[in-house]
């Protein structure tokens, strides 16, 4: 059965856009780019980049850049690690708890860069 993505909607009015998006970031296990999903969105990149800065400023989504100077997305979930491929891009969430503390910071997200399995 499809879980429903159901965002708090009291302030968020869920376009056909928007529930796209969402969709397509709920059924992924890894953070996306908008070469990623284009091709399943019936928007253009404007649109995309509209919503994508309003579920940021709602809280819905995290976002970073890879060294490939995409921007990836994901929906918020509790803070986790990535690890990025240098040889072959590849992007994985990792389930390693971000615990650790900096006086004085806010740690939002945790970038791990080496060679995946794959390409090592």
């Amino acid at each position: 059965m499809k879980k429903e993505i159901n965002p708090d909607t009291s302030s968020l009015k869920l376009t056909t856009a928007r529930k796209a998006i969402l969709e397509i970031l709920h059924h992924s296990k890894h953070p996306l780019s908008y070469e990623d999903i284009k091709n399943s969105l019936l928007m253009d990149k404007a649109t995309f980049y509209r919503n994508i800065a309003k579920f940021e400023e709602e809280g819905l989504i995290d976002s970073f850049e890879s060294s490939d100077k995409k921007r990836y997305f994901e929906l918020r979930k509790s803070p986790h690690a990535h690890f990025i491929c240098k040889v072959c891009q590849k992007i994985e969430c990792m389930n390693l708890p971000c615990t650790f503390e900096m006086e004085a910071y806010t740690i939002e997200n945790v970038i791990i860069k080496g060679k995946c399995p794959h390409c090592r």
